[in-house]
């Protein structure tokens, strides 16, 4: 089973609005089978991707399409991506991880920014590099390169994708 899988299951098992309104996923998500594998999610690996998938759901659903949510009205995806977001940040909280949380809440914001500043295409771009450098924080661990790469976006740097996608690439942590 995937994350996306997971995490209808999860869902599913809540029942509701969102439960009603899950599709099957059309593939898995890399950037959570990334964090799953990653050596600081080797206490619950499953419970990571599920986390991660979460979030990055919600964060779709906010500002286009879900993979495994995809509800008939706008506002019920909003209200859904809201609620991806609580459940995937209390899960992770429940794991004791508290530094992955603060660079969960560091993505979702700069994801917010982004969007908030302008383009479409930049914001998508600023976004995509900003998950997969969350996605090698949270399963290597943060570096001093990756949140020189957030301030750089923090601040509207032009080279912030470049810099995130660099830290991506790069999941060994001295």
């Amino acid at each position: 089973m995937t994350a996306l899988d997971d995490l209808g299951a999860a869902l599913r098992a809540e029942g509701g609005l969102l439960a009603a309104a899950l599709a099957p996923p059309a593939a898995p998500d890399p950037h959570a089978e990334l964090v799953a594998a990653g050596p600081r999610a080797r206490q619950a690996p499953a419970e990571y991707g599920l986390v991660f998938a979460a979030v990055r759901e919600g964060y779709l659903l906010h500002y286009g399409d879900g993979r495994v949510v995809r509800p008939d009205d706008p506002d019920l995806g909003l209200l859904g991506g809201d609620r991806l977001y609580a459940l995937g940040l209390a899960r992770l909280a429940a794991l004791g991880d508290l530094e992955a949380v603060a660079e969960l809440a560091d993505l979702i914001s700069l994801c917010a920014q982004a969007h908030a500043d302008g383009d479409v295409e930049e914001a998508r771009r600023l976004a995509d590099a900003a998950w997969a450098a969350a996605a090698t924080a949270v399963g290597h661990g943060p570096s001093d390169a990756h949140a020189r790469a957030k301030d750089a976006a923090r601040s509207g740097d032009a080279d912030a994708p470049a810099l995130l996608l660099a830290v991506a690439d790069a999941p060994d942590r001295p």
